[in-house]
């Protein structure tokens, strides 16, 4: 535990109400989507900047390790307090400061929720994209400082694409500001983007400003049922061959479409072994044209069925399929290491096959959905933990399909990071030179290792 005189040294700084040394209230803190667990020394609710300074200058003269953290819902294990230490929450840090109509752009502080932060933008005709399955409840904190994507990557990019400016505390206490709310800028490096996805290692993001996008007037949403994986794959590289780019290109694999039809009573044909969902978005009558073209594209490439949502409630049950997936995937097995390698996006088919012969080889259950517009396949690994043999099979499973994304010209990781999951793979895709240049700016920024330590290095 932590002395009783740097306790009472943080609650002189924050205010005692928001300090907790309590075993229940640690535990609240000491895990993550990983469902991997670590318990803290203390949480602290810091409400400033200035207070998260003062957390940090303490931390480095007592050398204590803090662990930012959002809203815990990182399937890395990025905001994991691995060394004890302080789980720096920035629950309190989280208002929407301004919405700027004129110049497109908003300022808000890191605990901001992403759906709501959307809602609120959607009020006055503006739109912020990016959009994680957990848009519900994680913060846009945690999507910097993850780089977070979404389904409409594909069109609109990540999160990088959209963050201007940052108010950043840095791992020895100095707050500074990176970029503005100009759309251009290039005086000196580009810090901004160098925070941005930094897993909280090399700074604690207080304020982010953002680039937004008038809200397109209109949106189609189409589910495309296909004979195989490889006419769903096909049909993604032809709409993109013939000049247009849907907002969300969303594929279902067999395996997945296969827990669909056993845990729901939704309909899904016999004949159905992937599932595409295409949504555009724009003006009114050119989406309308992009959908019939999309349907002439398609039609030849094994189509057994085609769905187009006529509403906004058709358009949600459409939606249903896809968000039926992760919540069905447990009558497979309890637990699951969920894994979000990317490949070039011809290269699909080819991914899932190989992913199909690793899951034959080791006997273990493999079900994948995810982005097929930008390659970004989330692989899962279905296990029980408590059956001797299958984590090891899982963990060798795991290494051979990153093995196999990287022969492809892909990635290990497409956006949800590396933190401590897959910090033992990263030599596997970085050189030794990459990795001692990061490692040399980690050590730089942060000389006593007091941010986040322990998280995309393993020393």
């Amino acid at each position: 535990m932590l002395a009783k005189h740097i306790v009472q040294h943080i609650k002189k700084i924050v205010g005692k109400q928001h300090v907790t040394t309590e075993k229940a209230d640690r535990i609240c803190y000491s895990y993550d989507a990983t469902q991997q667990q670590f318990l803290p020394e203390a949480v602290v609710h810091p409400g400033t900047p200035e207070e998260i300074s003062e957390i940090i200058k303490l931390a480095n003269t007592e050398k204590i390790p803090v662990f930012p953290r959002g809203a815990g819902s990182g399937f890395s294990g990025g905001s994991l307090p691995t060394e004890g230490g302080i789980v720096l929450a920035t629950s309190r840090l989280d208002q929407i400061l301004d919405i700027d109509e004129e110049n497109l752009v908003a300022t808000v502080e890191p605990g901001v929720v992403t759906g709501e932060f959307q809602k609120a933008v959607e009020k006055v005709g503006l739109f912020y994209p990016p959009d994680p399955a957990s848009l519900k409840f994680s913060t846009l904190g945690g999507n910097v400082a993850e780089c977070a994507g979404g389904p409409r990557c594909v069109k609109y990019g990540v999160t990088k694409d959209y963050i201007l400016g940052l108010e950043v505390v840095t791992p020895t206490g100095d707050i500074i500001r990176t970029g503005g709310p100009t759309m251009k800028g290039v005086v000196g490096y580009d810090l901004t983007k160098l925070m941005v996805g930094s897993e909280g290692t090399l700074g604690v993001i207080t304020k982010i400003i953002i680039k937004l996008l008038p809200l397109p007037e209109a949106k189609k949403t189409m589910l495309v049922l296909f004979d195989s994986i490889d006419g769903a794959a096909q049909s993604v590289s032809a709409i993109i061959r013939g000049r247009i780019i849907p907002t969300t290109l969303e594929f279902v694999d067999s395996a997945a479409l296969e827990c669909v039809r056993n845990a729901t009573d939704l309909e899904v044909p016999e004949g159905a072994r992937a599932v595409l969902i295409i949504e555009v978005d724009g003006d009114a009558d050119v989406i309308d044209k992009q959908a019939e073209r999309i349907v002439e594209i398609i039609q030849p490439l094994g189509v057994v069925e085609i769905r187009i949502a006529a509403t906004a409630e058709e358009s949600e049950a459409l939606w249903q399929i896809r968000r039926s997936v992760s919540p069905s995937l447990r009558q497979v097995n309890p637990d699951k290491f969920n894994e979000d390698i990317c490949v070039p996006r011809s290269k699909v088919p080819e991914m899932i096959r190989k992913v199909e012969e690793i899951s034959n080889r080791y006997g273990i259950p493999i079900v994948n959905f995810g982005h097929a517009g930008d390659g970004n396949i989330h692989v899962n690994v279905m296990v029980d933990r408590k059956k001797e043999g299958d984590t090891e099979k899982a963990e060798q499973a795991i290494t051979e399909i990153f093995r196999e994304a990287l022969a492809m010209g892909g990635t290990m990781s497409g956006e949800h990071g590396i933190g401590i999951m897959k910090a033992p793979y990263i030599p596997m895709e970085l050189s030794g030179g990459a990795m001692a240049y990061m490692k040399t700016i980690k050590q730089a920024l942060d000389p006593n290792n007091i941010l986040n330590p322990g998280k995309i290095f393993l020393n």
